[in-house]
């Protein structure tokens, strides 16, 4: 059972109130076998849902994937912060080292870096989320204009034909309003916001945007917004 179908006005409650509802009502609607989750890119919009969910469930499972390609700074920031909140973290790997993939397929993330991300982010997360029923994220409409129509709570269709919940507690949120919740909770951010970049993924894959309007224009050389994970389901709702 979704738990969509548990909670009224979800367009209308809080980030901390939908948190709240939702995981109330999963632990009422979910066989025990069935869990929680959330994807952690240490991001600063994940740090504030992450922080949100621990409040209701301390060991929440928290997935970061593990492309082997992130900035020293991100795995840095990751060891430190999963020591000191005592994360529950689980370091979603590819089936291929980076010089496994490298030595049979050269660069990927120059000459087709759609493949790299299906390789390295999309079939290790679809992999690992057909062990969930509610996946968290920390989305938001205003971060590119591929996430201009997300939905608070959308069920999604796994390739498997699972279908899981995806929430989005941040999704109408603006950049200040994360920010304005990490400093007012002591929340700290990862360094390389104080380098200039906006949106931050694989190294290779990461430049400063220049649009001031679409902080993921800086990803991918400006030759896409996504690498998938959020585009690669059938939205049943």
């Amino acid at each position: 059972m979704s738990v969509l179908s548990a909670i009224e006005s979800v367009d209308t409650l809080s980030p901390a109130d939908l948190v709240a509802q939702t995981v109330t009502a999963w632990r009422a609607t979910q066989p025990a076998a069935q869990t929680l989750c959330i994807t952690c890119s240490f991001q600063t919009e994940d740090m504030v849902v992450l922080h949100l969910l621990r409040q209701h469930m301390p060991d929440v499972p928290v997935l970061f994937l593990d492309t082997g390609y992130h900035f020293a700074e991100t795995y840095a920031y990751r060891d430190r912060m999963a020591a000191e909140w005592n994360l529950n973290l689980s370091n979603m790997l590819p089936k291929t080292t980076v010089a496994e993939q490298e030595a049979n397929f050269g660069l990927l993330y120059i000459v087709e870096p759609t493949q790299c991300c299906q390789m390295r982010k999309v079939e290790p997360l679809m992999r690992t989320l057909e062990n969930y029923s509610v996946w968290f994220t920390g989305l938001r409409r205003e971060q590119s204009p591929t996430r201009a129509n997300l939905r608070v709570i959308e069920e999604h269709k796994l390739p498997s034909g699972k279908i899981i919940d995806k929430v989005s507690p941040l999704a109408a949120w603006t950049w200040a309003q994360v920010e304005q919740y990490a400093a007012d909770h002591n929340i700290p951010v990862l360094p390389l916001y104080a380098q200039g970049y906006a949106s931050i993924g694989c190294e290779p894959c990461t430049s400063r945007s220049e649009d001031p309007n679409n902080p993921r224009a800086g990803r991918w050389g400006g030759k896409k917004l996504e690498c998938g994970i959020h585009t690669f389901t059938t939205q049943e709702k």
